[in-house]
């Protein structure tokens, strides 16, 4: 599929069902650390705290990615934009329901425009 074709109502429903049996949000970016990882860049259930927590002093059962694990090198991107990627997932969180319930209304009103064109 490409960017610009339609998207199909069992696509919009795929996306909603993703959406709804994602790990609760909000999500947040935390930057973490510890003693294997040096740098640890987080999308949470949590909010940062500002402090860099350490390993153990984080509940990893918070976490429900990374974008960023500097030592050894397992989860980095090449480009460095480690941050911008966590935001774009953390906001995913949020903003995909709610761009699936914008098309729903957008789609309902053309199909009441549509109705009335008919009826009219």
């Amino acid at each position: 599929m490409t960017t610009h074709e339609p998207l199909t109502d069992a696509e919009l429903a795929a996306m909603e069902e993703l959406a709804e049996t994602a790990a609760p949000g909000p999500w947040f970016i935390r930057h973490l650390d510890d003693a294997d990882a040096m740098n640890l860049v987080a999308i949470s259930t949590v909010p940062d705290t500002g402090h860099g927590e350490r390993w153990p002093g984080f509940d990893h059962h918070e976490i429900v990615a990374a974008t960023l694990i500097q030592q050894p090198r397992y989860v980095d991107v090449a480009d460095a934009r480690w941050d911008e990627n966590a935001q774009f997932i953390a906001n995913a969180r949020q903003d995909i329901p709610r761009l699936i319930a914008e098309i729903k209304r957008l789609r309902q009103l053309l199909a009441e425009r549509g109705r009335q064109d008919r009826e009219a």
